[in-house]
């Protein structure tokens, strides 16, 4: 019997709470933890941003599979 191994991609995402359709969305594993260290210095900035203001312009991230497989 062969198992195949499913890779799967997922994202969090910071949906705007103050644009509507706006957000910013970031490559993670299952569990929603960024390697900040994978990140462009652009995409780190924009990932700290959104976390520091989660709550305020940001909702609550919610991590999901990719649509880029």
């Amino acid at each position: 019997m062969v198992t195949a191994t499913v890779d799967r991609t997922y994202e969090i995402r910071f949906r705007s709470l103050v644009k509507e359709g706006r957000g910013l969305t970031f490559p993670c594993d299952m569990d929603g933890h960024v390697n900040l260290d994978s990140l462009s210095d652009a995409a780190r900035n924009n990932y700290l941003y959104a976390r520091a203001l989660r709550g305020r312009d940001f909702a609550t991230p919610a991590v999901q599979l990719s649509g880029a497989h």
